[in-house]
């Protein structure tokens, strides 16, 4: 699963995703340093590609040609009650 580091809710990335692509809940910038796998904020840089160009600005849209969107496995936080409740159901479901 993706989320926008911005607003914390699923981005949904397709085959159109672009570096000019925004996210459809907060309308920010999805091609951004916060949201690739390659972002390590005590990394030179901030970056663990070694090869990529330094980015003043994390939170906007750039150029860098190593972005790979980020993965999580986390539930996004406006899932995670619906989430819980589906999980108790289950649970006690006879």
């Amino acid at each position: 699963m993706k989320l926008c580091a911005l607003c914390k809710k699923e981005a949904v990335v397709d085959k159109y995703f672009t570096k000019k692509s925004v996210c459809p809940h907060c309308k920010g910038d999805l091609h951004i340093c916060l949201n690739c796998r390659f972002y390590s904020e005590p990394s030179h840089n901030k970056c663990l590609a070694p090869n990529a160009e330094f980015q003043r600005v994390r939170d906007k849209a750039n150029l860098c040609e190593y972005f790979a969107f980020k993965e999580t496995n986390s539930i996004p936080p406006d899932r995670e009650k619906e989430e819980a409740g589906r999980r108790l159901d289950e649970l006690f479901k006879k």
